[in-house]
Protein backbone atom coordinates (compact mmCIF):
# COMPACT_ATOMS: atom_id res chain seq x y z
CA UNK A 1 0.00 0.00 0.00
CA UNK A 2 1.03 3.99 -1.01
CA UNK A 3 1.94 5.49 2.26
CA UNK A 4 0.71 8.65 2.69
CA UNK A 5 3.13 11.60 3.76
CA UNK A 6 3.15 14.87 5.56
CA UNK A 7 6.10 16.78 4.67
CA UNK A 8 6.13 20.16 5.43
CA UNK A 9 8.16 23.01 6.74
CA UNK A 10 7.32 24.61 10.09
CA UNK A 11 8.84 27.79 12.17
CA UNK A 12 10.24 26.43 16.14
CA UNK A 13 6.69 27.82 17.21
CA UNK A 14 4.81 25.97 15.22
CA UNK A 15 3.33 27.28 12.40
CA UNK A 16 3.48 26.33 8.60
CA UNK A 17 2.68 29.97 6.93
CA UNK A 18 2.42 32.91 8.49
CA UNK A 19 -1.45 35.15 8.77
CA UNK A 20 -1.34 35.49 5.34
CA UNK A 21 -0.69 32.07 4.17
CA UNK A 22 2.75 33.77 3.39
CA UNK A 23 6.03 31.49 3.82
CA UNK A 24 8.69 33.69 2.57
CA UNK A 25 10.45 32.89 5.59
CA UNK A 26 11.39 29.61 5.20
CA UNK A 27 14.92 29.69 4.11
CA UNK A 28 16.64 28.47 0.45
CA UNK A 29 18.76 25.23 2.05
CA UNK A 30 21.22 24.10 -0.87
CA UNK A 31 21.90 20.78 0.57
CA UNK A 32 18.57 19.62 -0.02
CA UNK A 33 18.11 17.54 -2.96
CA UNK A 34 14.37 18.53 -4.08
CA UNK A 35 15.39 16.57 -7.13
CA UNK A 36 15.53 13.48 -5.37
CA UNK A 37 12.61 14.71 -2.50
CA UNK A 38 9.92 15.42 -5.50
CA UNK A 39 10.82 12.03 -6.94
CA UNK A 40 9.34 10.32 -4.40
CA UNK A 41 6.41 11.08 -5.20
CA UNK A 42 3.42 11.19 -7.92
CA UNK A 43 0.28 12.45 -6.48
CA UNK A 44 -0.08 15.52 -4.14
CA UNK A 45 -2.83 16.06 -1.80
CA UNK A 46 -3.97 19.78 -0.64
CA UNK A 47 -6.56 21.99 0.50
CA UNK A 48 -7.85 25.35 -1.35
CA UNK A 49 -5.20 27.08 0.31
CA UNK A 50 -2.27 25.58 -0.56
CA UNK A 51 -3.72 25.30 -4.10
CA UNK A 52 -4.10 28.69 -4.28
CA UNK A 53 -0.39 29.44 -3.07
CA UNK A 54 1.24 27.21 -5.53
CA UNK A 55 -1.09 27.23 -8.56
CA UNK A 56 0.72 29.20 -11.34
CA UNK A 57 -1.06 32.14 -12.30
CA UNK A 58 -0.31 32.02 -16.14
CA UNK A 59 -0.34 28.97 -16.88
CA UNK A 60 -3.01 27.24 -14.02
CA UNK A 61 -0.51 24.40 -13.23
CA UNK A 62 0.43 23.06 -9.91
CA UNK A 63 3.35 20.36 -9.55
CA UNK A 64 2.62 19.31 -13.07
CA UNK A 65 5.10 15.95 -12.67
CA UNK A 66 2.24 14.87 -10.16
CA UNK A 67 -1.24 14.06 -10.33
CA UNK A 68 -2.95 17.06 -7.82
CA UNK A 69 -5.80 16.47 -5.61
CA UNK A 70 -7.16 19.83 -4.04
CA UNK A 71 -9.89 18.91 -1.46
CA UNK A 72 -12.33 22.00 -1.19
CA UNK A 73 -15.58 22.60 -0.66
CA UNK A 74 -15.84 25.90 -2.64
CA UNK A 75 -13.69 25.43 -6.03
CA UNK A 76 -15.30 24.31 -9.41
CA UNK A 77 -13.84 21.10 -10.62
CA UNK A 78 -14.69 22.85 -14.17
CA UNK A 79 -12.92 25.78 -13.07
CA UNK A 80 -10.06 23.68 -12.92
CA UNK A 81 -9.27 21.29 -14.92
CA UNK A 82 -5.07 20.75 -14.41
CA UNK A 83 -6.23 19.51 -10.99
CA UNK A 84 -9.28 17.11 -9.67
CA UNK A 85 -10.93 18.85 -7.18
CA UNK A 86 -12.38 16.46 -4.53
CA UNK A 87 -15.68 18.18 -2.11
CA UNK A 88 -16.73 15.43 -0.34
CA UNK A 89 -15.42 11.73 1.07
CA UNK A 90 -11.99 12.64 1.47
CA UNK A 91 -10.83 9.45 3.68
CA UNK A 92 -12.99 7.16 1.20
CA UNK A 93 -10.88 9.47 -1.71
CA UNK A 94 -7.17 8.92 0.09
CA UNK A 95 -8.13 5.30 0.45
CA UNK A 96 -8.40 4.57 -2.91
CA UNK A 97 -5.42 6.86 -3.79
CA UNK A 98 -3.40 4.32 -1.56
CA UNK A 99 -4.26 0.82 -3.08
CA UNK A 100 -3.13 2.02 -6.14
CA UNK A 101 0.50 0.90 -7.22
CA UNK A 102 2.31 4.41 -7.56
CA UNK A 103 4.98 6.07 -5.66
CA UNK A 104 4.16 7.73 -2.09
CA UNK A 105 1.82 10.34 -2.11
CA UNK A 106 2.56 13.83 -0.41
CA UNK A 107 0.49 15.57 1.65
CA UNK A 108 1.33 19.37 0.71
CA UNK A 109 0.76 22.04 3.66
CA UNK A 110 -2.72 22.55 4.73
CA UNK A 111 -3.46 21.97 8.70
CA UNK A 112 -7.10 20.99 8.31
CA UNK A 113 -6.34 18.47 5.64
CA UNK A 114 -3.34 16.83 7.17
CA UNK A 115 -6.04 17.51 10.69
CA UNK A 116 -9.17 15.11 9.19
CA UNK A 117 -6.51 12.35 7.44
CA UNK A 118 -4.71 12.28 10.44
CA UNK A 119 -7.96 11.80 12.62
CA UNK A 120 -8.92 9.13 9.29
CA UNK A 121 -5.90 6.86 10.35
CA UNK A 122 -4.82 7.71 6.41
CA UNK A 123 -1.57 9.68 7.44
CA UNK A 124 1.77 7.19 7.51
CA UNK A 125 4.69 9.40 8.23
CA UNK A 126 5.15 12.82 9.14
CA UNK A 127 8.27 14.84 8.16
CA UNK A 128 8.50 18.40 9.53
CA UNK A 129 11.54 20.43 8.87
CA UNK A 130 11.82 23.07 11.60
CA UNK A 131 12.76 26.12 10.66
CA UNK A 132 14.85 28.53 12.99
CA UNK A 133 12.25 31.08 13.40
CA UNK A 134 9.34 32.40 15.93
CA UNK A 135 6.27 33.30 13.75
CA UNK A 136 4.08 34.27 16.56
CA UNK A 137 0.89 33.66 14.95
CA UNK A 138 0.13 32.16 11.69
CA UNK A 139 -1.35 28.83 10.43
CA UNK A 140 -0.65 26.28 12.87
CA UNK A 141 1.02 22.84 11.69
CA UNK A 142 -1.62 21.31 13.51
CA UNK A 143 -4.82 22.87 14.29
CA UNK A 144 -7.71 22.16 16.67
CA UNK A 145 -7.80 19.53 19.25
CA UNK A 146 -8.24 15.65 18.86
CA UNK A 147 -6.66 12.83 20.65
CA UNK A 148 -2.78 12.49 20.77
CA UNK A 149 -1.31 10.98 18.29
CA UNK A 150 2.23 8.69 19.13
CA UNK A 151 4.97 9.00 16.29
CA UNK A 152 8.36 7.33 16.20
CA UNK A 153 11.44 9.36 15.00
CA UNK A 154 13.17 7.09 12.16
CA UNK A 155 15.10 9.92 11.10
CA UNK A 156 16.85 13.50 11.80
CA UNK A 157 19.22 15.84 10.21
CA UNK A 158 20.29 19.34 10.68
CA UNK A 159 21.57 21.61 7.71
CA UNK A 160 23.85 24.19 7.64
CA UNK A 161 20.79 27.06 7.52
CA UNK A 162 19.64 25.41 10.96
CA UNK A 163 16.81 23.76 9.60
CA UNK A 164 16.38 20.14 11.47
CA UNK A 165 14.17 17.79 9.01
CA UNK A 166 12.39 15.33 11.49
CA UNK A 167 10.63 12.37 10.10
CA UNK A 168 8.39 10.19 12.61
CA UNK A 169 6.19 7.37 11.16
CA UNK A 170 2.89 7.56 12.38
CA UNK A 171 1.83 5.05 15.24
CA UNK A 172 4.96 4.70 17.11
Amino acid sequence: MRRVVYSVAASLDGYIAGTGGEFDWIPEEPEIDWAAFMGRFDTALMGRGTYEVMVDPQTRAVLPEMRVYVFSRTLRAADHPQVTVIADNVAQVVTGLREQPGKDIWLVGGGVLFRSLLDAGLVDVVEVAVVPILLGQGIPLLPAVSPPTRLALVDSRVYPSGIVLLTYNVGG
